[in-house]
């Protein structure tokens, strides 16, 4: 395989004949792909994995519609464009245009579609956490203390059940813990279990456990020199898109964490595609937002690129806007005054470019066609050219159930994370001590109430010494016949209400006849 040391993207000018490239040594200083509905932004994507694949560069993408996994199979001169993809070709002077197929990896959260895709409950950690359940302060405060205690413990918090044990115990003992760490109140524990119950049902219990995913399996390359592009179904995910969008972030997070410094590398280590970038920033509070302007900052150092894949530019904080310097923009709508700022805001992130007015020709794009600036020497933005996208090589549209399935079998990493682990951590753990501390306190009830029958015994026997030898001493000093006791004993009898009944009953029976 020949060394590729820039990726065509297209043709620009007033002809489309102008090579517009994405040159690999400044592919790690990030990228936004954006543009309205329908305009072509999923194709671009699928050139740009393609080609990146083709240099070396292992790539990580979102298939949110479920058109992506065509990348797994040639394209055919039957496909019904094919006569428009070889004219774009001749347009563009792309001589290298043909139909082939990519090494793909298939992941899905659920396991359906893909290699199941699995994180721990520590891995994750409480901000992202709280992130996708929607905590408050106070309840983020909570499940803090939680990951902390569990730390000291020892105990591992690998999955939803380890958590729910580990605020299930953190309630019980809340007044020790907060003389340590602060206020826990079960009402805050108990909106957390809530959250919790709600991710549940949206099937995130199987994105929680072991085996987790080992980064490697996806920054890897075919035996002959190819990326593997790594693909994750999420067609079903994007109905939770909170989980979607905390998944990606996750995966940013471990990439930026768990990679080497590799400083400035002729080519990226990986790419990494954030499709749907929206989604991580709607509603993101300002901690998460300088999280991922952070990493986006420091990442391009181990050889990661990030490209943002949205609608529209305004979508993507400023502050990480102006560090994605590889850009294609397809057109934009200006139906409103808002979508006409969004445009002109657009249009002044672009070098200018003399033959034309930039705002005017982003409304003016067909379908294929973008507005392009990349990286040149230097690290400097080239000027902004129309450009014809060129034609992707791989099949434009999904492939079939059993292509997918085939694929899937075929994987190198068929058999290595479809059987799920369960391995001893904090469910189990406190489990045993909950039963352990059970079986303590029945031997201890069992030890008292043996004690206290002993003690009872006791006293009785006590009771019986003391009570035969005051009777053998009234024996042995009474001198009174059985006769006389009897007197004696009726006598007393007499004085009571009892004997006075007696007395009465007998005189009745006497003097009933009279």
């Amino acid at each position: 395989m020949s060394e590729i040391d820039r990726i065509f993207v297209g043709g620009g000018g007033a002809d489309y004949s102008e090579a517009q490239n994405l040159i690999l040594k400044y592919a790690n200083r990030h990228g936004l792909v954006s543009g309205a509905t329908g305009t072509g932004k999923t194709v671009t994507l699928q050139i740009l994995a393609e080609s990146f694949s083709k240099a070396g560069v292992p790539v990580f993408l979102s298939d949110v519609k479920g058109d992506l996994s065509g990348m797994a199979k040639a394209g055919s001169p039957d496909f019904k464009y094919h006569d428009a993809f070889v004219s774009r070709a001749e347009t563009i002077k792309f001589d290298d245009f043909g139909y082939e197929d990519f090494p793909v990896t298939f992941w899905d959260l659920f396991g359906k579609q893909g290699h199941p895709v699995r994180t721990t409950i520590t891995e994750m950690g409480p901000l992202l956490l709280s992130r996708l359940l929607e905590l408050s302060d106070v309840q983020e405060g909570v499940l803090n203390i939680a990951f902390r205690v569990a730390d000291e413990q020892g105990l591992a918090l690998l999955d939803l059940k380890d958590l729910r044990s580990m605020l299930l115990w953190l309630g019980k003992n809340a007044n020790d813990v907060s003389l340590r760490y602060g206020k826990v109140s079960t009402s805050s524990i108990g909106a957390i279990q809530r959250s919790l119950l709600v991710l549940e049902n949206e099937g995130a219990a199987n994105f929680f456990g072991e085996p987790a995913l080992n980064l490697e399996d996806m920054i890897s390359t075919t035996p002959g020199g190819q990326g593997r592009i790594n693909i994750l179904a999420s067609d079903k995910l994007m109905q939770s898109p909170r989980l979607y969008a905390t998944f990606l972030l996750w995966m940013l997070s471990e990439l930026f964490e768990n990679l080497p410094e590799v400083g400035d590398p002729d080519k990226p280590k990986f790419v990494f595609f954030f499709d749907e970038a929206h989604l991580l920033f709607d509603d993101a509070p300002k901690a998460l937002v300088d999280k991922v302007e952070q990493v986006a900052r420091l990442i391009r150092s181990k050889g990661v690129g990030i490209y943002f894949v949205t609608q529209n530019p305004a979508d993507v904080p400023n502050d990480i806007l102006g560090q994605l310097g590889n850009r294609v923009q397809h057109a934009l709508r200006a139906f409103t005054p808002r979508d006409r700022k969004a445009l002109l805001m657009a249009a002044d992130t672009f070098r200018t470019n003399p033959r034309f007015d930039t705002a005017e020709v982003i409304t003016a794009l067909g379908t294929g066609e973008a507005l392009v600036s990349t990286l040149m020497k230097k690290g400097m933005p080239s000027v902004v050219e129309q450009t014809l996208i060129r034609p992707p090589s791989s099949q434009l549209g999904p492939i079939t159930k059993d292509e997918r399935q085939a694929v899937i079998d075929k994987s190198h990493i068929a058999g290595i994370y479809e059987a799920e682990l369960d391995r001893v951590s904090a469910f189990e753990t406190l489990a045993k001590r909950a039963e352990d501390a059970a079986k303590e306190a029945e031997q201890a009830e069992e030890t008292e109430a043996a004690e206290e029958a002993a003690e009872r015994t006791r006293k009785v026997a006590r009771r019986y010494d003391a009570d035969s030898r005051k009777t053998t001493r009234k024996r042995s000093s009474r001198s009174d016949s059985v006769g006389t006791a009897f007197a004696k004993s009726f006598a007393r009898q007499l004085g009571t209400k009892a004997g006075q009944s007696l007395i009465r009953g007998i005189l009745g029976s006497l003097f009933k006849g009279r």
